[in-house]
């Protein structure tokens, strides 16, 4: 069910998207509406699920991780339990930092970021290939990001 949201509903998660350290006060300001209703309305998209949290972007190859991949994983099953079991899995694998379950040839698409090369083959072979129910596993090397937009487009 989508949710029901109004004029000053979809300000407000336009405004937080662009800027989630603004201050309630600044945030009401911009959405037209005074403090205590907006640091409401936030507090109901919270609960509603709709904002499900607050992150800090940071710039990964500053930070050392010049390398980022994605792997494509095809399990022998697909079976629910399976599924759940390689979710599981994944989510204990540092390097893994989106997963996604797909429909066609390939079951997983995995974006791992790695320091190197050397590390991310390391990861290939000692775990993504070990992994229980793994049938195949290709990867792709990023040449450059052309677009990376961490947001829902709001009009």
């Amino acid at each position: 069910m989508k949710a029901r949201l109004d004029a000053i509903d979809w300000k407000i998660l336009k405004e937080l998207q662009d800027n989630g350290r603004i201050t309630n006060v600044e945030l009401a300001r911009r959405v037209g509406i005074s403090a205590p209703p907006c640091l409401r309305r936030v507090r109901a998209l919270e609960e509603a699920g709709i904002i499900h949290g607050y992150r800090t972007l940071v710039d990964e190859k500053q930070l050392g991780y010049d390398l980022t991949a994605f792997a494509m994983v095809g399990l022998h099953s697909q079976a629910e339990s399976d599924l759940l079991a390689f979710q599981e899995t994944v989510e204990t694998w540092p390097l893994v930092r989106e997963a996604h379950m797909l429909s066609g040839e390939v079951d997983f698409l995995l974006k791992c970021v790695a320091p190197d090369l050397q590390a991310f083959q390391t990861f290939v072979i000692r775990d993504l290939t070990a992994a229980p129910n793994v049938d195949s596993v290709r990867t792709a090397l990023t040449i450059r990001r052309t677009k990376d937009v961490p947001l829902v487009p709001i009009d």
